[in-house]
């Protein structure tokens, strides 16, 4: 697995408070249609943070960065302490490689709120890009400890190790990860990956023929049954 899907696992713990949002799946025309209709409702309620923050995260959708850095700007002028606004336009400064402004947002929520969990990934997720992953390994510990029952500390935190090649490490938070979910391939997967690095090939094959008995694309074992032969 390569250091781009490391990143992708990390990524996604950040992504994972999107689904707050509580939006249904759209066709794209079907968010242009939405955003179209907010913006009539902007026009008659134009202080409204609820329709502002609405139509930013319809354009967090259409992956329209920069209206939506725009609609949580317009938000804060007001609200300099709303944390929605401010990890959302994080978010999309990430997206936009504003690297130091994401930064600064995460940081601002964590001034106020210092176990904000996606806040803490989110910025070490920003610290990994910026090539501080010794940084960005700093805060995930956190994460861990101060969410010890949640997986996605973990998971972001195995995704890093794993790309730092740090794969005892590695292998103690993947087992974690699959315990708190076992029900996640992926994770299984990502446990028997770092198995092999650290050229534990029979208890690797182990733990594929677990994966073999169930009902889960075979394909997808292929390629690992390959590596401990």
């Amino acid at each position: 697995m390569d250091c781009k899907l490391h990143q992708k696992r990390i990524a996604s713990v950040v992504c994972c408070l999107l689904l707050a949002i509580g939006m249904q799946a759209q066709s794209n025309q079907e968010w242009r249609d939405s955003l179209n209709a907010i913006n009539q409702q902007i026009a008659r309620y134009p202080y409204s943070v609820n329709l502002h923050l609405r139509k930013a995260a319809i354009n967090l959708e259409l992956q329209q960065w920069e209206f939506a850095v725009d609609e949580y700007k317009t938000i804060l002028r007001n609200d300099e302490k709303n944390l929605t606004a401010l990890f959302y336009r994080a978010y999309a400064y990430t997206h936009l490689r504003r690297y130091d402004l994401a930064k600064n947002d995460y940081n601002d929520i964590l001034l106020v709120k210092p176990t904000h969990m996606e806040a803490r990934v989110g910025l070490a997720y920003v610290y990994q890009l910026m090539g501080k992953r010794n940084d960005a390994l700093d805060l995930l510990n956190i994460v861990v400890e101060q969410h010890p029952d949640s997986v996605g500390g973990y998971v972001a935190r195995a995704s890093l190790e794993t790309e730092m090649k740090r794969y005892d490490e590695a292998l103690y938070d993947w087992e974690k990860a699959k315990t708190i979910d076992p029900d996640n391939v992926d994770y299984q997967l990502s446990y028997i990956d770092v198995l092999i690095y650290l050229g534990r090939k029979d208890t690797a094959r182990r733990e594929l023929n677990k994966l073999s008995s169930k009902e889960i694309n075979q394909g997808a074992l292929r390629s690992f049954y390959q590596r401990v032969k």
